[in-house]
């Protein structure tokens, strides 16, 4: 994916800039999710008892699971900004699970670009609205607002 400048960026702002491919989440993502983060509550690892005593029908992956996609569906689907070095995470000004994404679903991410702020000391930071859908669920599996900070490298001046 070829890089945009930073007037690209900007002219976008408020505008939808795109929509990742849909992933399947597996239940081995969500076990090896729970191994990473000591999270093993049934309704993610059991999918036997999940089935008896949830209403979801089986298990469901952690929510932070779903959160922690983001990066992975934004590479996937965002150019990067020209002369950017790397990127961070900032945080996030709202975060909201709103439905359960079970095992074996399909999801996505669309992204809206809600502001842009140019830092003089070479960060630039976007905020983007974001919302994972579920493959054929009216109900979003999370909307968030999402702050990351990309370090742009300076270029030499010109005489």
């Amino acid at each position: 994916m070829e890089p945009i400048s930073l007037d690209v960026l900007l002219a976008n702002v408020g505008k939808e800039v795109g929509v990742s491919p849909w992933r399947v989440v597996t239940q081995r993502m969500i076990d090896q999710f729970a191994d990473a983060t000591d999270d093993h509550q049934f309704i993610h690892c059991d999918p036997e008892r999940a089935m008896r005593e949830t209403p979801f029908g089986g298990t469901i992956a952690h929510g932070f699971l779903s959160l922690s996609l983001l990066s992975a569906m934004t590479f996937e689907t965002m150019p990067p900004l020209e002369n950017s070095k790397m990127g961070v995470n900032h945080g996030f000004d709202s975060l909201r699970f709103l439905a359960p994404v079970k095992t074996g679903a399909r999801i996505r991410t669309r992204f809206v670009l809600a502001d842009v702020k140019v830092r003089p000391s070479g960060w630039v930071q976007t905020s983007h609205d974001v919302t994972i859908e579920i493959e054929g669920s009216k109900k979003p599996a999370l909307t968030a607002r999402w702050l990351t900070l990309t370090l742009i490298e300076r270029q030499p001046e010109t005489a």
